[in-house]
Protein backbone atom coordinates (compact mmCIF):
# COMPACT_ATOMS: atom_id res chain seq x y z
CA UNK A 1 0.00 0.00 0.00
CA UNK A 2 1.35 3.28 -0.61
CA UNK A 3 0.00 6.41 1.07
CA UNK A 4 0.42 10.13 0.38
CA UNK A 5 -0.81 12.84 2.58
CA UNK A 6 -0.42 16.36 2.41
CA UNK A 7 0.13 19.31 5.14
CA UNK A 8 2.13 19.05 8.40
CA UNK A 9 3.50 16.04 10.52
CA UNK A 10 1.53 17.33 13.78
CA UNK A 11 -1.87 17.73 11.57
CA UNK A 12 -1.48 14.28 9.17
CA UNK A 13 -0.40 12.46 13.00
CA UNK A 14 -3.58 13.87 15.00
CA UNK A 15 -5.82 12.98 11.58
CA UNK A 16 -4.04 9.19 11.64
CA UNK A 17 -4.81 9.13 15.38
CA UNK A 18 -8.48 10.04 15.06
CA UNK A 19 -8.95 7.47 11.61
CA UNK A 20 -7.82 4.54 13.92
CA UNK A 21 -9.52 5.29 17.31
CA UNK A 22 -12.62 5.15 14.97
CA UNK A 23 -11.95 1.93 13.52
CA UNK A 24 -13.82 -1.11 15.77
CA UNK A 25 -11.50 -3.43 15.16
CA UNK A 26 -8.16 -3.78 17.12
CA UNK A 27 -5.45 -1.55 15.02
CA UNK A 28 -1.62 -1.72 16.19
CA UNK A 29 0.32 0.79 13.75
CA UNK A 30 4.74 -0.10 14.08
CA UNK A 31 7.51 2.01 13.12
CA UNK A 32 10.11 0.69 9.86
CA UNK A 33 11.71 -1.29 12.90
CA UNK A 34 8.61 -3.28 14.33
CA UNK A 35 8.21 -0.89 17.63
CA UNK A 36 4.49 0.07 18.38
CA UNK A 37 4.02 3.51 17.91
CA UNK A 38 0.29 3.24 17.65
CA UNK A 39 -3.09 1.29 19.03
CA UNK A 40 -6.75 2.22 19.54
CA UNK A 41 -8.94 1.40 22.18
CA UNK A 42 -10.24 -1.89 20.35
CA UNK A 43 -7.25 -3.29 20.40
CA UNK A 44 -6.62 -2.82 24.21
CA UNK A 45 -10.24 -4.55 25.02
CA UNK A 46 -9.03 -7.85 22.73
CA UNK A 47 -5.66 -8.20 23.55
CA UNK A 48 -6.22 -7.34 27.15
CA UNK A 49 -3.03 -5.09 27.23
CA UNK A 50 -2.81 -1.39 28.02
CA UNK A 51 -1.05 1.02 25.92
CA UNK A 52 1.67 1.27 28.50
CA UNK A 53 2.53 -2.32 28.09
CA UNK A 54 2.96 -2.10 24.31
CA UNK A 55 3.78 1.32 22.91
CA UNK A 56 7.53 1.47 22.08
CA UNK A 57 7.98 -2.08 22.21
CA UNK A 58 7.96 -4.93 19.56
CA UNK A 59 5.19 -5.65 17.79
CA UNK A 60 5.64 -9.06 18.62
CA UNK A 61 5.03 -8.34 22.56
CA UNK A 62 0.92 -9.30 22.12
CA UNK A 63 1.82 -12.53 20.91
CA UNK A 64 1.34 -15.38 22.75
CA UNK A 65 1.69 -18.44 19.71
CA UNK A 66 3.38 -18.17 16.78
CA UNK A 67 5.38 -15.41 14.39
CA UNK A 68 4.08 -11.59 14.45
CA UNK A 69 1.74 -10.49 11.53
CA UNK A 70 3.26 -7.42 11.85
CA UNK A 71 6.72 -8.33 11.83
CA UNK A 72 6.18 -10.59 9.38
CA UNK A 73 4.92 -7.65 6.71
CA UNK A 74 7.72 -5.82 7.75
CA UNK A 75 10.26 -8.51 6.96
CA UNK A 76 8.59 -9.33 3.69
CA UNK A 77 7.66 -6.44 2.50
CA UNK A 78 4.40 -7.45 1.71
CA UNK A 79 0.56 -7.48 3.08
CA UNK A 80 -0.46 -10.92 5.21
CA UNK A 81 -4.08 -11.55 5.29
CA UNK A 82 -6.04 -14.04 7.41
CA UNK A 83 -4.22 -15.85 9.74
CA UNK A 84 -5.13 -17.05 13.06
CA UNK A 85 -3.24 -15.58 15.93
CA UNK A 86 -3.51 -16.31 19.57
CA UNK A 87 -2.44 -12.78 21.35
CA UNK A 88 -2.84 -11.66 25.27
CA UNK A 89 -2.59 -12.85 28.33
CA UNK A 90 -5.36 -14.59 27.75
CA UNK A 91 -4.11 -16.32 24.62
CA UNK A 92 -7.60 -14.97 22.76
CA UNK A 93 -7.81 -16.47 19.52
CA UNK A 94 -8.05 -13.52 17.05
CA UNK A 95 -7.96 -13.68 12.63
CA UNK A 96 -5.05 -10.88 11.56
CA UNK A 97 -3.84 -8.94 9.04
CA UNK A 98 -1.28 -6.65 8.09
CA UNK A 99 0.43 -4.42 5.41
CA UNK A 100 3.62 -2.44 5.42
CA UNK A 101 3.50 1.38 4.76
CA UNK A 102 5.22 3.00 2.16
CA UNK A 103 5.95 6.73 1.67
CA UNK A 104 7.61 7.94 -1.04
CA UNK A 105 8.27 4.45 -1.40
CA UNK A 106 10.19 4.38 1.05
CA UNK A 107 9.35 1.51 4.11
CA UNK A 108 8.01 3.46 6.71
CA UNK A 109 6.25 1.26 8.86
CA UNK A 110 3.43 -1.18 9.04
CA UNK A 111 -0.16 -1.49 10.28
CA UNK A 112 -2.28 -4.31 11.56
CA UNK A 113 -6.02 -5.32 12.16
CA UNK A 114 -7.11 -7.92 14.30
CA UNK A 115 -10.56 -9.59 14.69
CA UNK A 116 -12.14 -10.87 17.68
CA UNK A 117 -13.18 -14.36 16.27
CA UNK A 118 -14.49 -15.30 19.51
CA UNK A 119 -18.07 -14.26 18.88
CA UNK A 120 -18.12 -15.45 15.51
CA UNK A 121 -17.09 -19.04 16.76
CA UNK A 122 -20.04 -18.49 19.73
CA UNK A 123 -22.51 -17.52 16.70
CA UNK A 124 -21.23 -20.21 14.76
CA UNK A 125 -21.91 -22.95 17.13
CA UNK A 126 -25.39 -21.49 17.99
CA UNK A 127 -26.21 -21.60 14.23
CA UNK A 128 -24.66 -25.23 14.15
CA UNK A 129 -27.28 -26.10 17.30
CA UNK A 130 -30.11 -24.51 15.72
CA UNK A 131 -29.56 -26.05 12.39
CA UNK A 132 -29.31 -30.03 14.39
CA UNK A 133 -32.30 -28.83 16.40
CA UNK A 134 -34.02 -27.79 13.27
CA UNK A 135 -32.98 -31.38 11.28
CA UNK A 136 -33.74 -33.35 14.27
CA UNK A 137 -37.61 -31.65 14.36
CA UNK A 138 -37.99 -32.76 10.88
CA UNK A 139 -39.20 -36.33 9.56
CA UNK A 140 -36.73 -37.61 6.69
CA UNK A 141 -38.37 -40.27 5.35
CA UNK A 142 -41.66 -41.19 4.07
CA UNK A 143 -43.75 -44.81 3.37
CA UNK A 144 -41.78 -44.94 -0.21
CA UNK A 145 -38.62 -45.10 1.64
CA UNK A 146 -39.16 -48.37 2.81
CA UNK A 147 -37.89 -50.79 0.17
CA UNK A 148 -39.58 -54.10 -0.37
CA UNK A 149 -42.26 -56.57 -2.44
CA UNK A 150 -41.99 -59.37 -0.14
CA UNK A 151 -45.47 -60.22 1.73
CA UNK A 152 -43.88 -59.50 5.04
CA UNK A 153 -42.46 -55.72 4.28
CA UNK A 154 -45.90 -55.09 2.27
CA UNK A 155 -47.96 -55.93 5.34
CA UNK A 156 -46.28 -53.99 7.60
CA UNK A 157 -46.36 -50.92 5.72
CA UNK A 158 -49.87 -51.43 5.29
CA UNK A 159 -49.95 -51.66 9.52
CA UNK A 160 -47.68 -48.45 9.14
CA UNK A 161 -50.47 -46.78 7.35
CA UNK A 162 -53.24 -47.94 9.76
CA UNK A 163 -51.49 -46.53 12.80
CA UNK A 164 -51.03 -43.10 11.36
CA UNK A 165 -54.77 -42.77 11.11
CA UNK A 166 -55.15 -42.66 15.01
CA UNK A 167 -53.07 -40.61 18.12
CA UNK A 168 -52.21 -43.65 19.77
CA UNK A 169 -49.14 -44.71 20.80
CA UNK A 170 -47.30 -46.88 18.62
CA UNK A 171 -44.50 -49.72 19.53
CA UNK A 172 -42.25 -50.64 16.48
CA UNK A 173 -40.35 -53.53 17.37
CA UNK A 174 -37.64 -55.43 14.96
CA UNK A 175 -34.11 -56.37 15.37
CA UNK A 176 -30.75 -53.60 14.79
CA UNK A 177 -30.85 -52.53 11.01
CA UNK A 178 -34.62 -53.58 9.91
CA UNK A 179 -35.58 -49.46 9.70
CA UNK A 180 -37.38 -48.87 12.95
CA UNK A 181 -36.33 -45.71 12.27
CA UNK A 182 -37.52 -45.45 8.82
CA UNK A 183 -41.38 -46.72 9.94
CA UNK A 184 -41.65 -43.95 12.29
CA UNK A 185 -40.86 -41.24 9.98
CA UNK A 186 -43.27 -42.98 7.91
CA UNK A 187 -46.14 -43.01 10.40
CA UNK A 188 -45.53 -39.14 11.36
CA UNK A 189 -45.44 -37.92 7.63
CA UNK A 190 -49.08 -39.62 7.02
CA UNK A 191 -50.73 -38.57 10.41
CA UNK A 192 -52.59 -35.48 10.94
CA UNK A 193 -49.21 -34.38 12.38
CA UNK A 194 -46.89 -34.30 9.43
CA UNK A 195 -46.77 -30.45 9.77
CA UNK A 196 -45.69 -30.60 13.13
CA UNK A 197 -42.22 -31.74 14.91
CA UNK A 198 -40.77 -34.82 15.06
CA UNK A 199 -38.16 -35.60 17.17
CA UNK A 200 -35.88 -38.63 17.56
CA UNK A 201 -34.25 -39.61 21.02
CA UNK A 202 -32.00 -42.59 21.10
CA UNK A 203 -32.38 -43.53 24.78
CA UNK A 204 -29.24 -45.73 24.52
CA UNK A 205 -27.38 -43.07 23.26
CA UNK A 206 -27.91 -40.51 26.44
CA UNK A 207 -25.93 -40.53 29.40
CA UNK A 208 -28.19 -42.15 31.89
CA UNK A 209 -27.75 -39.72 34.57
CA UNK A 210 -28.81 -36.69 32.08
CA UNK A 211 -31.37 -38.93 30.28
CA UNK A 212 -34.95 -37.34 32.51
CA UNK A 213 -32.98 -34.27 32.00
CA UNK A 214 -32.93 -34.17 28.37
CA UNK A 215 -36.57 -35.74 27.98
CA UNK A 216 -38.26 -33.94 30.37
CA UNK A 217 -36.38 -30.68 30.45
CA UNK A 218 -35.00 -29.02 34.21
CA UNK A 219 -35.31 -25.62 35.78
CA UNK A 220 -33.02 -22.94 36.14
CA UNK A 221 -30.14 -24.48 38.36
CA UNK A 222 -31.55 -27.55 39.42
CA UNK A 223 -28.02 -29.55 38.94
CA UNK A 224 -24.63 -28.05 38.96
CA UNK A 225 -23.72 -27.40 35.43
CA UNK A 226 -27.27 -26.30 34.04
CA UNK A 227 -28.43 -23.31 32.55
CA UNK A 228 -29.42 -20.98 34.82
CA UNK A 229 -32.99 -20.26 33.04
CA UNK A 230 -33.60 -23.92 32.72
CA UNK A 231 -34.31 -25.91 29.45
CA UNK A 232 -36.64 -27.14 27.34
CA UNK A 233 -36.57 -30.93 27.35
CA UNK A 234 -37.74 -33.51 23.82
CA UNK A 235 -41.30 -33.63 25.17
CA UNK A 236 -41.86 -29.98 24.77
CA UNK A 237 -39.83 -29.68 21.80
CA UNK A 238 -42.42 -32.66 20.51
CA UNK A 239 -45.06 -30.34 21.22
CA UNK A 240 -47.81 -30.77 18.65
CA UNK A 241 -46.09 -33.79 16.62
CA UNK A 242 -44.19 -37.04 17.02
CA UNK A 243 -41.68 -37.86 19.45
CA UNK A 244 -39.68 -41.12 18.80
CA UNK A 245 -38.13 -43.15 21.40
CA UNK A 246 -35.89 -45.61 19.75
CA UNK A 247 -34.68 -48.91 22.25
CA UNK A 248 -37.20 -47.60 24.97
CA UNK A 249 -35.93 -50.36 26.81
CA UNK A 250 -32.74 -48.68 28.07
CA UNK A 251 -34.77 -45.84 30.23
CA UNK A 252 -34.11 -46.69 33.95
CA UNK A 253 -36.94 -47.77 35.72
CA UNK A 254 -37.19 -44.25 37.22
CA UNK A 255 -37.34 -42.81 33.56
CA UNK A 256 -40.10 -45.24 32.60
CA UNK A 257 -42.58 -43.79 35.51
CA UNK A 258 -42.08 -40.31 34.45
CA UNK A 259 -42.37 -41.68 30.60
CA UNK A 260 -45.60 -43.36 31.86
CA UNK A 261 -46.91 -40.20 33.43
CA UNK A 262 -46.87 -38.18 30.46
CA UNK A 263 -48.35 -40.61 28.53
CA UNK A 264 -51.32 -41.00 31.30
CA UNK A 265 -51.70 -37.60 31.49
CA UNK A 266 -49.64 -35.39 28.86
CA UNK A 267 -48.14 -33.46 30.98
CA UNK A 268 -44.32 -33.69 32.16
CA UNK A 269 -42.55 -32.25 35.29
CA UNK A 270 -39.10 -30.76 34.85
CA UNK A 271 -36.10 -31.68 36.81
CA UNK A 272 -36.12 -29.75 40.02
CA UNK A 273 -39.98 -28.14 39.13
CA UNK A 274 -43.23 -28.92 41.23
CA UNK A 275 -45.75 -27.88 38.50
CA UNK A 276 -46.59 -29.96 35.48
CA UNK A 277 -46.21 -28.36 31.91
CA UNK A 278 -48.94 -29.88 29.58
CA UNK A 279 -47.76 -31.29 26.48
CA UNK A 280 -49.72 -32.48 23.48
CA UNK A 281 -47.23 -35.02 21.92
CA UNK A 282 -47.99 -38.49 20.28
CA UNK A 283 -45.21 -41.14 21.17
CA UNK A 284 -43.77 -43.59 19.09
CA UNK A 285 -41.18 -46.33 20.49
CA UNK A 286 -38.88 -48.84 19.02
CA UNK A 287 -36.98 -51.85 20.78
CA UNK A 288 -34.77 -54.43 19.49
CA UNK A 289 -35.75 -56.30 22.54
CA UNK A 290 -38.57 -58.73 23.61
CA UNK A 291 -40.64 -56.41 26.05
CA UNK A 292 -42.44 -58.68 27.32
CA UNK A 293 -39.85 -60.70 28.68
CA UNK A 294 -38.14 -57.46 30.03
CA UNK A 295 -41.28 -57.05 32.01
CA UNK A 296 -41.17 -60.70 33.60
CA UNK A 297 -37.73 -60.19 34.51
CA UNK A 298 -37.89 -56.94 36.27
CA UNK A 299 -36.35 -54.81 33.53
CA UNK A 300 -39.56 -52.82 32.35
CA UNK A 301 -42.37 -51.49 33.82
CA UNK A 302 -45.70 -53.84 33.13
CA UNK A 303 -48.26 -50.96 33.10
CA UNK A 304 -45.74 -48.71 30.84
CA UNK A 305 -45.83 -51.42 28.43
CA UNK A 306 -49.40 -51.47 28.21
CA UNK A 307 -49.51 -47.86 27.57
CA UNK A 308 -46.75 -48.38 24.62
CA UNK A 309 -48.47 -51.26 23.07
CA UNK A 310 -51.53 -49.53 22.06
CA UNK A 311 -50.76 -50.07 18.47
CA UNK A 312 -48.05 -52.19 17.19
CA UNK A 313 -45.57 -53.31 14.07
CA UNK A 314 -42.95 -55.91 13.62
CA UNK A 315 -40.58 -55.47 11.30
CA UNK A 316 -39.15 -58.52 9.58
CA UNK A 317 -35.77 -59.51 9.62
CA UNK A 318 -33.73 -59.40 6.33
CA UNK A 319 -33.65 -63.16 6.41
CA UNK A 320 -37.13 -63.34 6.30
CA UNK A 321 -37.47 -61.17 3.21
CA UNK A 322 -34.87 -62.32 0.87
CA UNK A 323 -36.54 -61.62 -2.32
CA UNK A 324 -36.31 -57.95 -1.72
CA UNK A 325 -32.32 -57.90 -1.69
CA UNK A 326 -32.00 -57.16 -5.64
CA UNK A 327 -34.35 -53.93 -4.50
CA UNK A 328 -32.46 -53.20 -1.91
CA UNK A 329 -29.48 -53.15 -3.58
CA UNK A 330 -30.69 -50.86 -6.09
CA UNK A 331 -31.32 -48.56 -3.40
CA UNK A 332 -28.56 -48.51 -2.13
CA UNK A 333 -26.55 -48.47 -4.82
CA UNK A 334 -28.62 -45.44 -6.52
CA UNK A 335 -27.76 -43.65 -3.06
CA UNK A 336 -24.41 -44.48 -2.32
CA UNK A 337 -23.86 -43.11 -6.18
CA UNK A 338 -24.70 -39.95 -5.11
CA UNK A 339 -22.38 -40.31 -2.25
CA UNK A 340 -18.95 -41.93 -3.28
CA UNK A 341 -19.47 -39.37 -6.95
CA UNK A 342 -19.57 -43.16 -8.70
CA UNK A 343 -21.36 -44.57 -11.40
CA UNK A 344 -22.40 -48.41 -10.09
CA UNK A 345 -25.49 -49.12 -11.67
CA UNK A 346 -25.89 -53.01 -11.52
CA UNK A 347 -25.04 -56.05 -9.95
CA UNK A 348 -23.50 -59.34 -10.76
CA UNK A 349 -26.32 -62.99 -10.66
CA UNK A 350 -22.88 -64.43 -8.83
CA UNK A 351 -22.72 -61.91 -6.37
CA UNK A 352 -26.37 -61.92 -5.67
CA UNK A 353 -26.24 -65.42 -5.41
CA UNK A 354 -23.74 -64.84 -2.70
CA UNK A 355 -25.79 -62.13 -1.10
CA UNK A 356 -28.71 -64.85 -0.77
CA UNK A 357 -26.30 -67.76 0.90
CA UNK A 358 -26.14 -65.02 3.53
CA UNK A 359 -28.70 -64.76 6.67
CA UNK A 360 -27.94 -60.71 7.54
CA UNK A 361 -27.50 -60.79 11.26
CA UNK A 362 -27.55 -56.83 11.12
CA UNK A 363 -30.23 -56.55 8.42
CA UNK A 364 -30.53 -54.17 5.69
CA UNK A 365 -28.07 -51.78 7.62
CA UNK A 366 -25.27 -54.75 7.23
CA UNK A 367 -26.49 -54.85 3.81
CA UNK A 368 -25.87 -51.43 3.01
CA UNK A 369 -22.25 -51.64 4.77
CA UNK A 370 -21.25 -54.71 2.55
CA UNK A 371 -22.17 -52.75 -0.81
CA UNK A 372 -20.15 -49.66 0.34
CA UNK A 373 -17.15 -51.54 1.10
CA UNK A 374 -17.47 -53.44 -2.56
CA UNK A 375 -17.98 -50.08 -4.21
CA UNK A 376 -14.83 -49.01 -2.42
CA UNK A 377 -13.11 -52.07 -3.64
CA UNK A 378 -14.20 -51.36 -7.31
CA UNK A 379 -12.19 -49.76 -9.83
CA UNK A 380 -13.60 -46.26 -10.87
CA UNK A 381 -14.18 -47.56 -13.91
CA UNK A 382 -15.99 -50.62 -13.22
CA UNK A 383 -19.82 -50.30 -13.36
CA UNK A 384 -20.94 -53.31 -11.75
CA UNK A 385 -20.22 -55.23 -8.50
CA UNK A 386 -18.91 -58.93 -8.80
CA UNK A 387 -18.33 -61.68 -6.21
CA UNK A 388 -15.17 -60.63 -6.19
CA UNK A 389 -15.55 -56.90 -4.62
CA UNK A 390 -17.88 -58.09 -2.20
CA UNK A 391 -15.97 -58.48 1.76
CA UNK A 392 -16.18 -62.40 2.80
CA UNK A 393 -19.07 -62.45 3.38
CA UNK A 394 -18.89 -66.87 3.69
CA UNK A 395 -16.24 -66.26 6.75
CA UNK A 396 -18.90 -64.08 8.22
CA UNK A 397 -21.51 -66.74 8.17
CA UNK A 398 -19.08 -69.97 9.10
CA UNK A 399 -18.12 -67.59 12.31
CA UNK A 400 -21.79 -66.75 13.26
CA UNK A 401 -22.40 -70.42 12.49
CA UNK A 402 -19.90 -71.32 14.69
CA UNK A 403 -21.06 -68.95 18.05
CA UNK A 404 -24.59 -70.27 17.02
CA UNK A 405 -23.03 -73.67 17.48
CA UNK A 406 -21.83 -72.41 20.76
CA UNK A 407 -18.25 -72.23 19.97
CA UNK A 408 -16.24 -68.76 20.48
CA UNK A 409 -12.84 -67.82 19.04
CA UNK A 410 -10.67 -65.11 19.64
CA UNK A 411 -7.49 -63.77 17.80
CA UNK A 412 -4.54 -63.65 21.00
CA UNK A 413 -1.92 -62.70 19.01
CA UNK A 414 0.08 -59.25 19.86
CA UNK A 415 -2.77 -59.11 22.92
CA UNK A 416 -2.70 -58.70 26.92
CA UNK A 417 -4.44 -60.81 29.11
CA UNK A 418 -6.73 -58.10 30.31
CA UNK A 419 -7.54 -57.47 26.83
CA UNK A 420 -7.92 -61.06 26.02
CA UNK A 421 -10.53 -61.70 28.72
CA UNK A 422 -12.34 -58.74 28.23
CA UNK A 423 -12.71 -59.45 24.41
CA UNK A 424 -13.58 -63.28 25.35
CA UNK A 425 -16.28 -62.28 28.05
CA UNK A 426 -17.72 -60.18 25.26
CA UNK A 427 -18.12 -62.78 23.06
CA UNK A 428 -19.80 -64.85 25.60
CA UNK A 429 -22.40 -62.43 26.38
CA UNK A 430 -23.00 -61.51 23.24
CA UNK A 431 -23.49 -65.20 22.48
CA UNK A 432 -26.64 -65.57 25.56
CA UNK A 433 -27.92 -62.10 25.04
CA UNK A 434 -28.19 -62.74 21.07
CA UNK A 435 -30.81 -65.97 22.23
CA UNK A 436 -33.10 -64.04 24.01
CA UNK A 437 -32.88 -65.65 26.91
CA UNK A 438 -34.19 -64.18 30.37
CA UNK A 439 -31.05 -62.46 31.83
CA UNK A 440 -32.40 -64.22 34.91
CA UNK A 441 -31.73 -67.99 33.31
CA UNK A 442 -28.55 -66.70 31.97
CA UNK A 443 -27.04 -65.17 35.31
CA UNK A 444 -28.18 -69.18 36.36
CA UNK A 445 -26.46 -71.03 33.38
CA UNK A 446 -23.02 -69.26 34.10
CA UNK A 447 -22.97 -69.43 37.29
CA UNK A 448 -22.89 -65.66 38.57
CA UNK A 449 -25.81 -63.69 40.52
CA UNK A 450 -27.92 -61.16 38.64
CA UNK A 451 -25.95 -58.29 39.85
CA UNK A 452 -22.97 -59.48 38.52
CA UNK A 453 -24.48 -60.23 34.88
CA UNK A 454 -25.83 -56.66 35.01
CA UNK A 455 -22.57 -54.98 35.85
CA UNK A 456 -20.73 -56.96 32.96
CA UNK A 457 -23.46 -55.89 30.61
CA UNK A 458 -22.56 -52.27 31.44
CA UNK A 459 -18.51 -52.68 31.34
CA UNK A 460 -19.56 -54.27 28.13
CA UNK A 461 -21.36 -51.49 26.81
CA UNK A 462 -18.80 -49.30 28.10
Amino acid sequence: MTVKLNGNSEHVAQLLKTIISLIPDAVMVTDEKGLCVMVNRAYTEISGLSQEDVLGKPANIDIAEKESILMKSLKEKRPILNELRRVGPEKKEVLCSATPIFLDGELVGSVGVMHDISEIKRLSRELEHKNQLLKNLQPTYTIDDIVGKSEAIIKAKERAKACAEFFATVLISGESGTGKELFAHAIHNLSKRSQGPFVRVNCAAINKDLLESELFGYEGGAFTGSLKKGKKGYFEEADGGTIFLDEVSELSLPAQAKLLRVLQEQEVIRVGATVPRKVDVRVIAATNRDLEEEVKAGNFRKDLFYRLDVLSIKIPPLRERKEDIPLLCRHILKRLNQKYGRGVNNISDEALKLLFSYDWPGNVRELENVISRAMINMDISEKEIKKEHLPPINILKEEKNKEEDGVISINIKNKKWKEIKKEFEKKVFDYYLKGKKKKVDIARELGITRRSLYLKIDEKAN
